[in-house]
């Protein structure tokens, strides 16, 4: 039986690099180095015919823990709510006002990185508060 041995996060977006260089702020995540014999990505895609040219970027968790993001273009955009979403954990183990004022300064930088505050869920007894937000092209991510 095959084991799994990595696992990647794919996006479906309008600009990849612009979405993935987002998601490298806000994760503390890197754009890996170009493929061996190219000295950058553009000199790599550069051999790409012209209208696969852009169509995807990639970055990683640079301890090697988190998986690789990758960000593919595709013709349509964006239309419903994501059915599936990441939840970005900082506040992990905090809980009434010290998280939601760590949640708040998370939520203040990467609104300044472009990301969009959608609503407070606030603590219900049940779960903690938490931030509902949206990347560069509207994809939902939960400040947790």
């Amino acid at each position: 039986m095959p084991s799994v041995k990595q696992v990647q996060v794919t996006f479906d977006c309008a600009q990849p690099e612009r979405v993935a260089r987002f998601w490298c702020e806000a994760l503390g995540y890197v754009v890996p180095p170009p493929p061996a014999g190219f000295a950058t990505w553009g000199d790599f895609e550069r051999t790409f015919p012209p209208e696969r040219q852009g169509s995807a970027f990639a970055c990683v968790d640079p301890a090697g823990v988190g998986p690789r993001l990758f960000f593919q273009r595709v013709p349509e955009g964006k239309a419903v709510k994501n059915r599936l979403h990441l939840d970005v954990r900082v506040v992990t183990g905090l809980v009434g006002a010290e998280r939601l004022a760590v949640l708040e300064a998370e939520c203040a930088r990467l609104v300044a990185l472009g990301a969009v505050r959608v609503r407070l869920l606030p603590a219900d007894g049940y779960s903690e508060s938490c931030l509902v937000m949206q990347d560069v092209e509207g994809n939902e991510f939960c400040l947790d």
